[in-house]
């Protein structure tokens, strides 16, 4: 069956690769992917597909099966801001930096392969996500869609695990693009961070900046005592955790010609320790208060949660790393990798048994102007034969998911979980 499988996906390959291009160059944010959502929806209604769900703006789902067990595959929609690519918006500048139209085109080609195939005829289901905004950007806009009860959280899977979209999966697929990386094909059993997103408040007093500078409070130069002090503790981070913090100045002042009064920081801690991640943050915002307190300043700091670390389900990888074999030889699979990444891929980790393997095929950089396809073969083919004859394995031998949920141990109760990102009802 993995053979004919393999031929059904070579025979559709010309399809997938035009719907594939007209994705990338269709870039649209987060909650807002609607010509995304059409595109692939009009895709799914020639092969004889039906939406069975929608949800939060931009995602939905389709089902082919019944019954035991039921295999999640997932696939994100969004893009991210990236001046300069050369399919960016030329509004908001959204471009796939990140690939995650191409895995749309996976997800559909290894889909349509199982359906033709006729992959549940002996029980099963499958059900394909289309997440939107998992890109944790363009936050003004998702706050507005919060405010107005669209979405009780920032990004796509985090309001569909709230939503109880994932209950009746046993185990997830996903795959992410890797950039160009030289020396290695795939990725499988790595691990992501998790992060906080932390928004800055330096509040000082504006003045005239030549006239009379010093009947003012400068914020700026109380955020640049902070950026310093920030630089003196990095050295106090265990090296192990992969602790990381960054961010950027989203607001510097209203005019030159006065002292700042009001500067905006934004940023994020980054730990593969969820407990860290919670020390950190709360040592950061004591540094940012006491620094603008010495300045004359205030600091108003409000936090944020981002997504979980994420620890990708070894049994489901081994399963994955079998079939990459066929592709492959195993000094070209990069293993058991530690990436600073974060995705909401994380908190659904928390719950299901779920990987997250990676696939080369691109050139340029991750989230950079450059990135573009140049392997179709590597990029969307391969990795769609390697999600169907995965799915095929776990359909034929429902023992493999059995033993994957027997092994699995949830990270905390979907009730810890709500009061982790702060939802009260």
């Amino acid at each position: 069956m993995k053979k004919q499988c393999i031929e059904l996906i070579d025979s559709q390959s010309n399809e997938i690769l035009e719907l594939s291009k007209r994705l990338f160059e269709t870039p649209e944010l987060g909650f807002k992917e609607h010509k995304t959502k059409a595109l692939i929806q009009d895709f799914l209604k020639k092969e004889g597909f039906t939406v069975s769900k929608e949800y939060f703006e931009t995602g939905f789902e389709i089902t082919i099966g019944s019954g035991k067990p039921h295999i999640g595959l997932i696939c994100e929609l969004d893009a991210i801001p990236t001046q300069g690519h050369r399919c960016a918006d030329p509004v908001d500048h959204a471009a796939h930096s990140c690939g995650h139209s191409t895995q749309v085109g996976i997800m559909l080609s290894a889909i349509t392969a199982l359906k033709k195939l006729d992959a549940v005829k002996n029980g099963g289901t499958i059900t394909l996500f289309f997440t939107p905004a998992e890109e944790f950007c363009d936050l003004a806009y998702r706050k507005e869609l919060q405010k107005a009860g669209k979405i009780k959280t920032l990004s796509g899977k985090t309001n569909m695990l709230l939503a109880g979209c994932f209950d009746d999966i046993d185990l997830c697929i996903h795959m992410h693009g890797m950039g160009e990386y030289r020396g290695y094909k795939f990725s499988v059993d790595s691990t992501l961070a998790g992060f906080l997103y932390k928004e800055y408040n330096f509040i000082g007093k504006a003045s005239h900046a030549a006239v009379c500078p010093d009947q003012g409070v400068n914020a700026l130069n109380a955020f640049a005592l902070f950026q310093s002090a920030v630089g003196m503790l990095r050295e106090t981070f265990v090296d192990e955790d992969k602790n990381r913090i960054h961010g950027m100045i989203t607001k510097g002042g209203d005019t030159v010609n006065s002292i700042p009064s009001h500067v905006v920081y934004e940023g994020y801690v980054r730990s593969f320790n969820t407990l860290k991640l919670q020390s950190i943050s709360d040592q950061l915002t004591h540094t940012a208060k006491h620094c603008a307190q010495a300045l004359n300043g205030e600091c108003e700091v409000h936090d944020m949660p981002g997504y979980l670390p994420f620890h990708q389900n070894h049994d489901l990888s081994m399963i994955i790393y079998k079939n990459m074999l066929e592709f492959t030889t195993e000094d070209q699979i990069l293993t058991d990798e530690k990436s600073v990444a974060a995705g909401d891929i994380g908190d659904l980790g928390c719950f299901i048994p779920t990987i997250q393997f990676g696939y080369t095929g691109f050139k340029g950089t991750m989230h950079g102007k450059d990135l573009e396809v140049i392997s179709e073969q590597e990029v969307y083919i391969e990795p769609a034969k390697i999600v169907a004859m995965s799915v095929l394995d776990l359909l034929q031998d429902p023992s493999l998911v059995d033993n994957i949920k027997k092994n699995f141990k949830p990270e905390m109760t979907m009730e810890e979980y709500k009061q982790y990102v702060g939802i009260t009802d």
